[in-house]
């Protein structure tokens, strides 16, 4: 559905003549006029159904509030739209639309199927004149009952702190916990929505990271040379830290079918929205995680208890939810993202606890390893912690710091328990990264077994990891953290191995241009992500430039540079400057970047041949 929205002195109108597609109508709608009132311009689209009649009065409530106006006057108007519904339905959208505005306006309507003259009067200040495409929800997305679950659940919430008593969250003295207050208020508040546009934005936008995509469904986005080697290095890493964990690397179709009888069971267990597409006569859905294909593998394959723990692992590039518009802004809440995945079978809840404090060790030295702050959140039935306090005070022993604590008196969903490391951003939003479940539902339900030691088959219980989180949603946190450290006066900037140029070379002149090559061919044997400014620009210009792409080390070279075989390094993170020899500085580098993986510099390395994707 389309609809124009015209604050109107006036709105008038008189049939000149009937079409073949009229509705019958008394001789009173001949004409008609309304004063004060909201002109509502409506064309009724292909596939609209009822849940457009909601979203459009929602919309119509809330401009008519905005100008002050409790007159409606529903015109239908086919120009707005080439894709028009049968006019059936589109007399049964309008009649409904009609009818449910009645209960809080007063309502006129101009028949449908007639030509019209008509005349308005638009009263011209900011919000007189409005459009609006509304979408009917069914067509893009299904939403599982555990998602309608989760919105009624009644959640009982404390601190556990360093000392493990458990405090009602408004008794805990939050003085020195300013981060785990926002999340604390973030969860209970359960406010997803974006109000105002996260720094971040601006940042991915101008280091030519990532960016909107207007060709795409909202949440789907471009990535930049840039951005890609930085998406590639966090992949690798947490992939290369799981595979060293024992998880075995798998691939899976990104698209199922929702009549498949086993998942169309798990649909409706799983907090999410889904994308559906129609392929033949088959209605598919779009896997919003591993879940799927890692299930259904396992169902297959024949296990032995010797085999447990198994981990099967993924990096999902896909996985996609149909999250809400209010919630896409920037890469901190997407609809189509790269997820880590992997899923533990464990034979016991004993060896679940077991993989559960290994995976919680795992993901907080990823967290350590990506520089940033983060706050714990443990959620968990009631009934489960009852019966498993000294497994919840060894994860707080290993913490040692108080989380947020979520407790359940009944069970919502598939998992008995889980942990999450949340990022706290500037608008004090809160995100989770790291996560690890314990399920304890879907072996039964796909049908997963293990044989024991007598040969009888049996169901593992399983654990569902993500040490990263999204990948996506690490480099949001990175851009936030960046932002709040130049507000409190540091240069803003990502960690040294994840930056696309870790050294620039800036030659002062033409003659120095022999001896910086020989420089960048030395760093880049050692692997380091090294360009060279050849422009013909002052020196000056050429800082500046690199300190807007947040280099991280800067190389000078001029006349004293080559008689003394020195450089001339300028630290970012340091706010320093130094001379060493190349062999200093490619040892202090290395020792910077440590084991992390290397990859190539993904653009050209003289600055004079790069192209702008801006």
């Amino acid at each position: 559905m389309r609809i124009l929205l015209i604050h109107s002195d006036h709105l008038e109108y008189e049939i000149t003549s009937k079409t073949k597609i009229a509705e019958d109508i008394e001789d009173s709608l001949k004409k008609g006029r309304m004063e004060d009132c909201l002109s509502v311009f409506v064309a009724v689209e292909e596939g609209d159904d009822e849940s457009v009649v909601e979203n459009a009065i929602n919309e119509i409530r809330e401009i008519s509030k905005s100008v002050k106006t409790k007159n409606i006057f529903l015109y239908p108007y086919a120009h707005l739209s080439n894709e028009l519904a049968s006019p059936d339905v589109a007399v049964k959208i309008l009649k409904d639309l009609e009818i449910k505005l009645i209960q809080d306006f007063e309502v006129k309507r101009a028949p449908f199927g007639y030509y019209k003259a008509f005349k308005v009067s638009c009263k011209g200040h900011p919000l007189s004149e409005l459009s609006r495409s509304i979408k009917p929800e069914r067509e893009s997305e299904v939403a599982s009952e555990a998602l309608k679950a989760e919105e009624k659940i009644k959640s009982s919430w404390y601190i556990f702190d360093a000392s493990l008593n458990l405090i009602p969250y408004d008794k805990f003295d939050f003085k020195e916990h300013e981060n785990l207050k926002k999340l604390m208020e973030y969860e209970v508040n359960s406010s997803r929505k974006v109000e105002i546009i996260p720094p971040h934005v601006e940042y991915m936008k101008n280091l030519e990271l990532v960016d909107y995509e207007k060709g795409s469904d909202p949440g789907n986005l471009r990535w930049y040379p840039k951005g890609v080697l930085i998406k590639r290095l966090l992949e690798t890493h947490v992939t290369d830290s799981t595979i060293k964990y024992g998880g075995m690397e798998v691939e899976t179709p990104i698209m199922y079918s929702i009549n498949h009888p086993m998942l169309s069971k798990y649909l409706n267990r799983f907090p999410a929205r889904q994308y559906i597409l129609k392929s033949g006569d088959d209605n598919f859905f779009l896997r919003f995680a591993a879940c799927f294909g890692q299930y259904l593998m396992k169902h297959d394959m024949v296990i032995s208890y010797k085999d447990l723990p198994l981990r099967l692992y993924e990096l999902t590039r896909y996985s996609f939810r149909r999250e809400q518009r209010g919630e896409l802004v920037g890469l901190r809440r997407l609809r189509a993202f790269t997820m880590p995945d992997m899923h533990t079978l464990a034979m016991s809840m004993d060896s679940a606890k077991e993989e559960f404090v290994e995976q919680f060790k795992l993901s907080m030295k990823w967290m350590n390893e990506l520089e940033v702050s983060y706050e714990v959140a443990i959620r968990f039935v009631k009934s489960f912690y009852d019966e498993n306090r000294e497994f919840v005070h060894k994860l707080m022993s290993l913490i040692n710091r108080p989380v947020l604590i979520e407790m359940w008196d009944e069970r919502p969903f598939y998992f008995v328990m889980k942990f999450e490391f949340n990022f706290i951003d500037s608008s004090n939003k809160s995100s989770a990264l790291s996560t690890v479940q314990i399920d304890i539902e879907n072996t039964e339900r796909f049908e997963i077994k293990y044989f024991d030691e007598n040969g009888k088959d049996k169901y593992p219980l399983m654990l569902h990891a993500s040490i990263s989180g999204a990948i996506e949603r690490n480099l949001y946190a990175l851009l936030e953290k960046s932002y709040m450290d130049s507000q409190k006066g540091k240069k803003p900037m990502l960690p040294v191995w994840l930056s696309p140029t870790q050294v620039r070379i800036l030659p002062v002149g033409e003659e120095q241009l022999d001896f910086s090559f020989k420089v960048l061919e030395e760093l880049e044997k050692v692997e380091i992500r090294v360009d060279i400014d050849d422009r013909d620009l002052r020196l000056g210009k050429k800082i500046r430039e690199a300190e807007k792409d947040w280099v991280p080390f800067i190389v000078v070279i001029g006349d004293n540079e080559i008689k003394n075989s020195t450089l001339n390094v300028r630290s970012r993170e340091h706010s320093s400057q130094k001379n060493i020899t190349l062999e200093e500085f490619k040892d202090n580098f290395l020792n910077i970047v440590k084991e992390k993986p290397k990859r190539p510099l993904p653009l050209p390395r003289k600055l004079s041949l790069r192209a702008s994707f801006r």
